[in-house]
C-alpha cells in the first residue's frame, strides 16, 4: 500500500472512530446530551487532551465502559495517524514538486553551460573550479545526499547549485539537464564503465560537444577516448605528477597554488579562441595589447590546423600574429579574463 492509500485509511479510521464515539456518547448519555456536546466529548477523548468530561459518565457504568474502549482506541489510531502524517510531510518534502519545477525551469534558462555528472570529491572539486570562474553548471547525481555533502564541505561556493537528480547513464535525465544546450560535460562518477556509457551517449547525440572524463584504469581511458572523449583524467596519474612535483619543484607548485588558492583575487590561466570574425583576427599581439588594456600576461599562441605556422607557441613574441580560429593562451583575473573576451567578440 503507497504512502498516500496510507493516509487515506488513517483518516477514515479517525473520522470513524470519531462517529461511533459520537453516536455512542448520544445514546448512552440520554436525552440531557446534545450532539455537540457528544461530538466535543468524542473529539477530546479521540485527542487525549485531558479536558474535563462533558457527558458525565460517573453514574452509567455502561457509558464508562464504552469510554475506556474510545480512549484505548484512540490512542492507537491517533498514534497510527501522526506517524503517517509525519511520513507523508517528509516524502512531499523530499519531492517538493513545486521547488523541483522551479529548478527545471532555471536549467531550462541556461545555455552554454556544463554538466557536472557525479558529485563525489572529482565532481565536487570541478564544481568549485567552475563556481570560481563563473562559469554556469548543472550537476546530475543519483544520491542527492551527495550534493548536501558538497554543500556542507563547500557552503560559500556551493549553496545555490542547479542539479538533477537521476542517473546519469539515462539520456532523458542528461536532457533534464540541458545537454541540448550545453557547451560540455564532465563525466566523473566513480565507475569507468558508467563514465563510458555517458561518454558514448554525448558524443552520439552531440558530436560538438566537450566531453572530458574521469578514468581510473588506463584500459579504459583508451575506450573512453575512442567513444569520443576530448580528453581523460587519471586522478590517480595527476596524484603522482603532483608528488613528484612537490619533491623536485616545490616552489614553482607553491606559486600555483597560491595562485589556486588566493582569497583576494582568482588568478587562472585560460583561454581566448579568437574567432574567424573577431577584430583580433589578423593584428599582432602588440596591437592587442593585452598586458597594457587587460593586464593578462601572454603564455602561448595557438594557431588552427593546416596554417602554415606552428600550431603551438610557446612565450610568442609581441610581434606574433593573431590567426583567426586560433587561441592565446593567457593568464591573469577572471574578472579581466571576461572583459578580454568581451573585446575579442565586439560586446562592451
Amino acid at each position: 500500500m503507497t504512502l498516500r492509500k496510507r493516509l487515506l485509511s488513517a483518516g477514515i479510521l479517525l473520522v470513524g472512530l470519531i462517529t461511533v464515539s459520537t453516536i455512542g456518547y448520544l445514546l448512552l448519555g440520554g436525552h440531557e446530551v446534545s450532539f455537540l456536546q457528544a461530538l466535543y466529548m468524542a473529539v477530546i477523548t479521540v485527542a487525549g487532551v485531558g479536558y474535563g468530561e462533558i457527558v458525565d459518565t460517573s453514574h452509567h457504568p455502561a457509558l464508562r465502559i464504552f469510554n475506556i474502549g474510545i480512549v484505548l482506541f484512540g490512542v492507537a489510531i491517533t498514534v497510527y495517524v501522526f506517524s503517517i502524517v509525519a511520513a507523508f510531510l517528509v516524502e512531499v518534502e523530499a519531492a517538493n514538486p513545486f521547488w523541483r519545477r522551479r529548478m527545471q525551469n532555471r536549467i531550462g534558462d541556461t545555455s552554454d553551460h556544463y554538466i557536472i555528472c557525479g558529485m563525489g570529491d572529482t565532481g565536487r572539486h570541478a564544481a568549485l573550479e567552475l563556481r570560481k570562474t563563473g562559469t554556469p553548471y548543472v550537476v546530475v547525481d543519483s544520491v542527492e545526499d551527495n550534493l548536501k555533502r558538497a554543500r556542507a564541505l563547500n557552503p560559500e561556493y556551493l549553496g545555490d547549485v542547479l542539479y538533477v537528480v537521476g542517473d546519469a547513464t539515462e539520456e532523458d535525465v542528461l536532457e533534464r539537464a540541458g545537454i541540448a544546450r550545453a557547451k560540455g560535460l564532465l563525466a566523473a562518477l566513480p565507475h569507468d564503465k558508467d563514465n563510458l556509457v555517458i561518454t558514448v551517449l554525448a558524443h552520439q547525440r552531440f558530436p560538438k560537444l566537450r566531453v572530458v572524463s574521469r578514468a581510473s584504469d588506463q584500459k579504459f581511458a583508451e575506450r573512453i577516448a575512442k567513444a569520443g572523449a576530448n580528453a581523460t583524467v587519471s586522478v590517480s596519474q595527476i596524484g603522482g605528477l603532483r608528488m613528484a612535483s612537490e619533491a623536485i619543484r616545490p616552489h614553482a607548485v607553491g606559486f600555483l597554488d597560491a595562485m589556486l588558492k588566493n582569497q583576494n583575487k582568482t588568478l587562472r590561466v585560460e583561454d581566448l579562441e579568437i574567432a574567424p570574425g573577431s577584430k583580433w583576427a589578423g593584428k599582432k599581439l602588440t596591437d592587442v595589447d593585452l598586458k597594457g588594456r587587460f593586464n593578462l600576461l601572454v603564455l602561448g599562441l595557438k594557431h588552427p590546423k593546416g596554417s602554415d605556422l606552428p600550431e603551438i607557441v610557446v612565450n610568442p613574441s609581441d610581434h606574433a600574429t593573431v590567426s583567426g580560429g586560433g587561441v592565446i593562451i593567457a593568464m591573469g583575473e577572471i574578472a579581466d579574463i571576461v572583459r578580454a573576451r568581451g573585446d575579442c567578440e565586439g560586446r562592451s
